[in-house]
């Protein structure tokens, strides 16, 4: 009898031991937040994800020169004359149209190493976290304001503008050629007509 009374008492005992952190949160205010309809306050200096203002971009590339597992891509194209691109908001002029300005979030670390190079303070983070896809593609995020037709006129400009001046080019060095020809064979006239004059 002895023997199931204790045994009693240290189930009874073990069931009290286990169950004293729930009889002491029990009567705790809850404090699990309702989430999604609820959200944390993020730290002051959290580093989430990356936000890129294109009206102050300038294409320098330095962002994606700092960036330790290359997550940026960029490409710029040269304006042409006569096309005013405006101006950043600390009053730097543009030079560049950005036709690609692409980052990886499936790679980017979140180090915060592209926001300091940035001349232009366009790049920096965010306190955005929420961000998951079913797609991996769908973590590259175009930053590029310019529709694709757009993209392909200003490569088209420039390359026109190239070609233009490389045809100069070489209309001013044949050009060049023919008046140094020209050059070259009129003294060779004016000799022959001094001695046909000594001659007589």
């Amino acid at each position: 009898m002895r023997d199931y009374i204790y045994n009693f008492w240290q189930g009874l005992y073990t069931i009290l031991v286990g169950m004293k952190v729930t009889f002491r949160h029990l009567f705790i205010p809850a404090v699990t937040i309702q989430y999604p309809s609820v959200k944390p306050q993020m730290p002051e200096r959290e580093r989430n994800r990356l936000y890129v203002n294109m009206d102050d971009c300038i294409g320098c590339d330095q962002c994606a020169r700092a960036c330790p597992v290359n997550c940026i891509e960029i490409e710029t194209v040269k304006s042409i004359p006569g096309e005013d691109l405006g101006t950043t908001s600390n009053g730097k002029k543009k030079a560049l149209w950005v036709t690609t300005f692409n980052i990886d979030f499936a790679k980017c670390c979140y180090c915060q190493l592209c926001v300091f190079p940035c001349p232009t303070e366009c790049i920096y983070m965010t306190d955005t976290y929420e961000f998951s896809e079913f797609q991996r593609e769908n973590l590259v995020y175009d930053f590029v304001t310019l529709t694709p037709e757009e993209r392909i006129q200003k490569k088209k400009n420039f390359e026109e503008m190239q070609a233009k001046k490389e045809a100069e080019k070489i209309a001013a060095a044949k050009k060049a050629d023919e008046d140094k020809a020209a050059q070259a064979n009129k003294p060779a006239e004016t000799k022959s007509d001094n001695k046909e004059e000594n001659k007589q």
